[in-house]
């Protein structure tokens, strides 16, 4: 079985707090990894409410990708491993106004605070959970533009973007931090390191912001695929997830909520 508790999102659900970020705690084979730690202590603070002690059970943090809303929380952890794609520590801006996106720890502060394993490559995590480093950028539709450029003033397309994919009974759930790689060559790559081709769930943020070419195209995707359940969230924005609700009757996922499979 795969449980995944949402500990940081942009929505808050009941009494938990939210931020804008993204922080699962993922249970699988009887170990628990925690997948991205937000910006702050919120995801602390929500995983007390959940009874899970993240100091004490968990000994593997899995980093998406460099960006403040997913690892700034880093700098309330220690003594774990963390993995992550080497490009994690980037220094990088928004193209907009040049103001910083990464993190606001440096390689160097998370080497002091935990045992870092950097990999391009895919690692296996558990009997049925990947880490699929570094993901292939190959259709025509996602991939193609970034807001995000390094201190140089060249395009940054986050080549650090990765994603979780779990087998359970012998299918796949796929678990993204934001998808800057493309939500549908993350679950392609997923399909490609498990050896498993049936996705039953997609959960995390996908990176849509409008109904455009991209989302119809990311639609027609989930479609060909018979993607059981979709959990979009975080940096999909608001057409996007009508968008995905009007198609699949997805539910809004928030901070506090726990998904089996």
């Amino acid at each position: 079985m795969l449980t995944i508790s949402v500990l940081t999102d942009n929505t808050a659900g009941g009494q938990f707090l939210a931020e804008h970020g993204l922080s699962y705690l993922i249970e699988i084979d009887n170990e628990k990894i925690l997948f991205d730690a937000g910006h702050s202590n919120v995801f602390l603070k929500n995983a007390q409410k959940l009874k899970i002690e993240i100091e004490n059970e968990v000994k593997t943090v899995v980093l998406s990708h460099g960006h403040w809303d997913h690892g700034n929380g880093l700098k309330y952890l220690s003594n774990k491993t963390l993995i992550t794609h080497p490009a994690s520590f980037s220094k990088r801006y928004r193209k907009i106004d040049h103001t910083t996106v990464g993190m606001d720890l440096t390689k160097n502060d998370i080497e002091k605070l935990f045992t870092l394993k950097e990999s391009k490559d895919p690692l296996q995590l558990t009997e049925n959970l990947f880490f699929l480093g570094e993901i292939p950028r190959n259709n025509d539709f996602e991939s193609q533009a970034t807001s995000f450029e390094f201190a140089d003033g060249s395009d940054d397309f986050i080549p650090d973007d990765s994603a979780l994919a779990a087998i359970v009974n012998n299918e796949l759930i796929v678990i993204t931090g934001c998808s800057h790689s493309g939500i549908c060559n993350i679950c392609e790559h997923a399909k490609k390191v498990s050896g498993v081709n049936k996705i039953k769930a997609v959960i995390g943020g996908f990176h849509l912001k409008k109904q455009n070419k991209q989302s119809l195209k990311t639609v027609e995707y989930f479609k060909k695929n018979k993607v059981a359940k979709l959990l979009p969230s975080h940096c999909t924005a608001l057409p996007a997830l009508a968008l995905f609700h009007s198609t699949f009757k997805t539910e809004q996922v928030k901070t506090g909520m726990v998904f089996r499979f």
